[in-house]
């Protein structure tokens, strides 16, 4: 028995006994504090209920001696003994019964509490799991957005795992320059972005959030799931890329428009510095396009690198929709190549400003859109083959393409090239020497148009051809017409030019009345000789008319196209014409065209076909009698190119002209006047116009000076005239002085044939597409 049980038992022995033989005391006091201190010590109830009893016992055994010794007969009052001993160990065991419940409650309380707990724990455990299993990647964020739980699903997209939470703002698959997503909670919910991965790859993912609030009430967190929409956007991007592509080509009718507007948008789509196209139309250098700012490595000039022609040319007999990365099997591609077109004749290069990873998805929107350039070039070959085929059949039917000295014609269909339209001209020299003009209008557009133009000038030209005059060839050009389905109300203008006598003969069946403008004067209309459109009554004759071709005078003869506009007075049209002939006796037949035309075109374009007919009647003698001094040479310059320009001389022939002139002039005055020159000594300038021949005079009344047999570095003045003109004459055997005759033959004006639009061999641009347009558009 240990001390503290066995003090604890004497204390208790003393306290039952002093209960017992004085239970009015405070014994029962004291026995609740035993049992406090029964609590604190660690009493056992066993100890202390077997020692109660025995004390119990002992007491009992003194009282039954001490009644046993007392008289018989006494009172013996009623021994309360075991009551109050048991009184008081209930009073002892009140502390320990409390204690005792109190452990099972608590008890039973930690055993709810635990069941609780491992609920819980089975909860969070199934929640893991759940969070675990999900495809898409899971995330709960702070208020801070500020990542705290990610799941295996959300790892594996960005690259960054449950290991490495937190993932504070920013987050670490942010993309800088990409957009910021929405802040959470206080924008969109749902929102979709790009990230980079751990790995550098780059993807786009939807992002949906949740906000929840944490049991304390305090503070919101976010919830939500990240889905990987990378091949969903990228194919969006590609149907995209491509419409732009598409839309962008449609309207491109030749390579050079389809390389120039195709390769700008394929560069920016993506993300190229540099857009390269070598087309091989011949076995010598390529024509290249070039889109981008050309690398030092790629171009020289309008010239390829040797290293850049070889990759392209490799590249060009490559099958269809073959994509090549440069250089092949490197990790990361410099560049892409490509065929294009179906003709194994060119080339794309796509060069990247660093070299970068072509992933799966790269290669896919690379080879739909070069697929479309490719095939947008294709097209508009076959279109410039078409185009070249209608063009040169049109040219055929319109006229002639050589025309006599100092015509100028112009045709500009309305409709896209490959139509055909109704209006005509044509320019028939004829046996006498006159020349017979017509220009005409069938009604409507198109093929059908063109026949009915293609008959009638058939017919009109072996009307010419026959000697009609142009009254009797409309009237017999009637019936032709009446006999053609779709030639009613056809309107033409026929003329006869007589550029000798300088008269033109007319007459107009309904159509636009020609222009003529005298020099330096405003240009009036011709409005005699008018009658109705052909095919519409029966007449007998029509009328003609007749008016002077003053020198130098300028004739215009065209169709409504160029004068009428929606809107507006028809008056104003032939008001323009007649102003800007006023300004053009300086200038070229063509130069002229290209005046009226500049000055007439609306905003949109001509909504109607125009032809045009331009002549210019040869002009007056030109006489210059200066006196024969070298200051005077520069005047007699700008005289003679004035006149030559005024009789319709072409630039390169009137330089040739003008410097033989000015070294027979020359000559004159430092040869042939030894004493320098005087105001009686004089030079003099004839020029004149015989039939389709210039023929220039200079004379001079000095001394004729054989030339040396040595002339040295000087005096060759005489070879250079025989070079520039055709023929030359020295006479200097008929009286003083001498005389010198040049002449040249004025070539006939000649149009090209119409041929397939090709680029040039440089970059392309703006100002290739404009040459072309030139090109086609004059025939």
């Amino acid at each position: 028995m240990s001390t503290v049980l066995a003090a604890f038992l004497d204390a208790y022995a003393d306290a039952l006994r002093r209960h017992l033989a004085a239970p009015e005391g405070d014994g029962l006091a004291e026995g609740h504090e035993l049992g406090r201190r029964a609590l604190v010590e660690g009493i056992s109830l066993l100890d202390l209920t077997e020692h109660h009893f025995r004390v119990v016992k002992q007491v009992q055994a003194a009282a039954a001696a001490t009644v046993a010794g007392a008289p018989s007969d006494s009172a013996r009052p009623e021994n309360p003994l075991a009551e109050q001993a048991l009184e008081f160990l209930l009073q002892t065991l009140i502390t320990l019964d409390v204690a005792t419940r109190g452990y099972l409650d608590g008890t039973r309380r930690y055993e709810q509490q635990r069941s609780r707990a491992d609920d819980l724990a089975g909860r969070d455990e199934f929640r893991t799991a759940l969070v675990e299993s999900l495809q898409d990647g899971f995330f709960v964020a702070d208020a801070r957005g500020t990542l705290i739980e990610v799941n295996k699903a959300f790892g594996e997209l960005t690259g960054y795992g449950a290991s490495g939470v937190p993932y504070p703002i920013p987050h670490p698959w942010a993309i800088p320059e990409g957009p910021r997503y929405p802040d959470l909670g206080t924008e969109a919910s749902r929102f979709v972005v790009p990230v980079q991965h751990r790995d550098g790859r780059r993807r786009w993912i939807a992002v949906s959030t949740s906000a929840l609030v944490q049991p304390d009430g305090e503070e919101h967190i976010f919830v939500g799931t990240v889905r990987d929409v990378t091949a969903e956007h990228d194919a969006q991007a590609r149907d995209q890329a491509a419409n732009r592509l598409a839309t962008a080509l449609a309207a491109a009718t030749t390579v050079a428009e389809v390389l120039e507007v195709g390769l700008d948008e394929l560069r920016r789509t993506v993300g190229a510095e540099t857009a390269v196209v070598a087309v091989w139309t011949s076995p010598t250098a390529p024509e290249v396009y070039i889109s981008g700012t050309p690398p030092a490595a790629t171009t020289t000039g309008s010239r390829l690198e040797p290293a850049t022609e070889a990759i392209l040319k490799r590249a060009r007999v490559r099958p269809g929709r073959t994509l090549i990365a440069v250089p092949e099997g490197a990790g990361s591609a410099q560049g892409i190549v490509a065929p294009l077109g179906e003709k194994s004749d060119a080339a794309l290069w796509l060069r990247f400003a660093v070299p970068r990873v072509v992933d799966a998805a790269d290669w896919t929107l690379f080879s739909l859109l070069i697929g479309h350039l490719s095939l947008a070039v294709q097209r508009a070959r076959n279109f410039d083959q078409a185009r070249s085929t209608s063009l040169t059949l049109q040219r055929a039917m319109l006229g002639p393409i050589e025309l006599p000295p100092r015509f100028s014609v112009h045709y500009e269909p309305a409709l896209p090239p490959l139509e055909i339209g109704g209006d005509w001209y044509d320019v028939v020299p004829l046996p006498d020497g006159t020349i017979g003009v017509v220009v005409g209008d069938c009604v409507g557009r198109g093929l059908s148009a063109a026949v009915v133009m293609g008959q009638l000038r058939t017919a009109a030209r072996a009307l010419l051809l026959r000697g009609a005059g142009p009254a009797q060839l409309l009237t017999e050009l009637d019936p032709v017409a009446a006999r053609i389905p779709g030639a009613l109300c056809t309107t033409v203008c026929a003329a006869v030019l007589d550029p000798v006598r300088g008269l033109v003969r007319y007459s107009n069946a309904g159509h636009m009345p020609p222009i003529l403008a005298d020099v330096d004067k405003t240009g009036r209309m011709l409005e005699g000789g008018r009658s109705v459109p052909l095919a519409t009554f029966e007449t007998t004759r029509r009328p003609e008319a007749t008016t002077p071709l003053p020198p130098g005078a300028t004739l215009v003869l065209f169709t409504d196209g160029l004068v009428e506009r929606r809107g507006e007075d028809i008056d104003e049209g032939f008001t323009k014409i007649a102003g800007i002939l006023a300004d053009t006796a300086e200038k070229l037949p063509r130069e002229v065209a290209d005046s009226v035309l500049s000055a007439l075109r609306p905003d949109g374009g001509y909504d109607d076909d125009i032809a045009m007919v331009v002549y210019r009647q040869q002009p007056a003698p030109l006489r210059l009698d200066v006196p024969a001094r070298p200051d005077r040479l520069a005047m007699l310059r700008r005289t003679l190119t004035a006149w030559l320009s005024s009789a319709a001389v072409p630039h390169n022939l009137t330089s040739d002209l003008v410097a033989a002139t000015n070294e027979a002039c020359s000559n004159s005055i430092e040869h042939a006047y030894q004493n320098g020159g005087g105001e009686n000594d004089r030079v003099v300038l004839t020029a004149e116009c015989v039939g389709h021949r210039v023929v220039i005079e200079i004379t001079d009344t000095g001394t004729w000076r054989p030339r040396p047999a040595d002339p040295g570095p000087r005096g060759r003045g005489i070879d250079m005239m025989r070079a520039l003109t055709e023929e030359l004459e020295i006479d200097h055997h008929l009286g003083p002085g001498t005389r010198v005759r040049m002449s040249v033959t004025l070539p006939a004006i000649t149009f090209p044939v119409a041929s397939a639009l090709r680029g040039t061999a440089n970059r392309s641009g703006g100002d290739t597409m404009q040459r072309d347009r030139e090109t086609h558009g004059r025939l």
